[in-house]
């Protein structure tokens, strides 16, 4: 068990085992960052050589282990590289404590005197190295002598008897847990989380956090197959129908007293997605147990916001399926009837996360919330257009203009994207539906997708998150981010939300 601490020391007279130091660029060469005045004036003139004879340059990212040899308490230091120091940004110091954890391995107490000296860089460096430390092991079976994780972390910080920051600190423990509640769900293979089981998972989890006095209400429905029959969900039915594995729906509520505004979350919950009878290539299959990733941040951003007692009503809306070959799998051609009774031609079997937003979607416009946010690893097109760790961001202009702000905030990136007035031609193409899902033009692939989910909106004002390069970290860790599932999306919608409520 760790434990966490804020308090306002000096780095170079604490005792843990390891005390963590930023270092950055200037014109005159690298030196210490703010947090670690202490520790360069007890190396003195002796620091700039130190950093010159082990070829440390400040580089963003960089990290290097240094034994002090009784210079400061602490017997190893941690340097982190922050870059330039005139773009000293949350973002970066929160990308540079993710580095710094993966650094430290076997101390049972770790300080970190990197810049704090404000409320949200309080909580960038907790994000930070919190969510750097991360690793998924549950499938692992190693003989070797695990490492054990520090009991004590402490983030040293000039501000920390304020109560602004006092409040970071603790908010961004609980934004890691949630972040790290939707990696361990993106990460589980596909044979160990499907429709049904995640969907139960949600169950238990809402037991547990609504028990006891003093809990937070949060409602929760299911739906079954059945269920979803009877509503004329066509989409996520004609998705779910080829797996051995029945479709659900999950719906979380969040009303507290007094709310005067109402959002609805819309996550993609395809537990694994082979492409159906427009089959991916084997080696893109591998890692599509993360297409629910948009599923599992609304649910975890829903019950953030609960422990945060936010002032808005939210409701958090999970459509989970699975997308498999049988002869029950839907086929390119087939015409699909949504809720509210559009009919879309289905051409494209790999492009089935959109089918099953948009009977949710249609569910949540019937109860008319004020906007509207979806989430989803929807396409690659958008991956190809912004990479691997940008995502993608449309809708209507307040909605994305309020989401740009909440992702800045978070650390999350994110970039606008445009819907224009072809699309709305392309996506009406169908000779034999009211809608198009697919139209296999190569060009703006990504806009043809939001602009498919807009016409299931109502007119409401709503945003569209494309996260199918954020999601997941195909590659090695960077950052705070570590390989596999990345949560991202879950602190930019509790953000939007508490802007909402002025609480940010």
């Amino acid at each position: 068990m760790t434990t966490y601490t804020l308090r306002n020391a000096s780095p170079a007279k604490t005792k843990a085992d390891v005390v963590i130091v930023g270092v950055t660029k200037g014109d005159k060469g690298p030196s210490v960052a703010a947090g670690g005045e202490d520790v360069g004036a007890a190396y003195a003139r002796k620091f700039r050589p130190l950093l010159a004879i082990i070829g440390f340059t400040g580089k963003a990212g960089e990290t290097a282990k240094v034994p002090t040899s009784g210079t400061i308490n602490a017997p190893l230091m941690v340097l982190v590289g922050l870059g330039d120091a005139k773009q000293l940004t949350p973002a970066v110091v929160r990308r540079a404590a993710g580095s710094a954890a993966r650094s430290v391995s076997n101390a049972a107490s770790v300080a970190l005197a990197l810049p704090a000296d404000s409320a949200e860089l309080v909580r960038a460096v907790t994000e930070g190295f919190l969510l750097g430390g991360y690793t998924f092991t549950d499938f692992k079976r190693d003989t070797k002598p695990q490492s054990e994780k520090s009991s004590e972390v402490v983030v040293l910080s000039p501000v920390a008897r304020q109560g602004e920051a006092s409040a970071a600190f603790d908010r961004a423990q609980l934004v890691v847990e949630a972040a790290t509640a939707t990696r361990d769900w993106v990460n589980l293979p596909a044979n160990a989380l499907n429709p049904v089981t995640f969907a139960d998972q949600v169950v238990a989890q809402h037991k547990e956090l609504t028990k006891g006095k003093g809990a937070p209400e949060i409602g929760i429905q299911v739906w079954d197959e059945d269920d979803l029959a009877k509503d004329g969900c066509g989409g996520i039915l004609a998705v779910g129908g080829g797996s051995a594995t029945p479709p659900r729906m999950v719906k979380l509520t969040w009303s507290p007293e007094g709310a005067t505004q109402h959002v609805a979350l819309v996550g993609k919950g395809i537990t694994y997605d082979s492409g159906g009878y427009t089959i991916k290539p084997p080696a893109s299959m591998v890692s599509m147990k993360e297409d629910m990733a948009g599923a599992a941040s609304v649910i975890q951003a829903l019950f953030l916001i609960a422990r945060l007692n936010l002032p808005v009503k939210v409701t958090a809306w999970a459509p989970m399926a699975e997308n498999m070959i049988s002869g029950a799998a839907m086929r390119p051609g087939d015409v699909l009837t949504m809720r509210g009774g559009t009919t879309v031609e289905m051409t494209n079997a790999d492009a089935e996360g959109r089918l099953i937003l948009a009977d949710a979607l249609v569910m949540a416009t019937e109860e008319k919330p004020d906007a509207i946010v979806d989430i989803a690893t929807l396409t690659g097109a958008m991956v190809v257009a912004l990479g691997e760790k940008v995502a993608g961001l449309m809708g209507t202009d307040d909605v994305v203009a309020d989401l740009r702000v909440a992702a800045d905030v978070a650390g999350e990136a994110v970039w606008p994207m445009p819907l224009p007035d072809e699309m709305h031609e392309r996506v009406r193409s169908s000779k034999v539906a009211d809608l198009a899902q697919s139209d296999w033009v190569r060009w703006g692939g990504g806009l043809f997708a939001g602009a498919f989910l807009r016409e299931f909106t109502d007119g409401l004002p709503w945003g569209h998150l494309d996260i199918a390069g954020p999601g997941y970290n195909t590659g090695g860790a960077h950052g705070y981010m570590a390989p596999g599932g990345t949560g991202f999306g879950v602190a930019t919608l509790v953000e939007y939300v508490a802007g909402l409520a002025d609480l940010t």
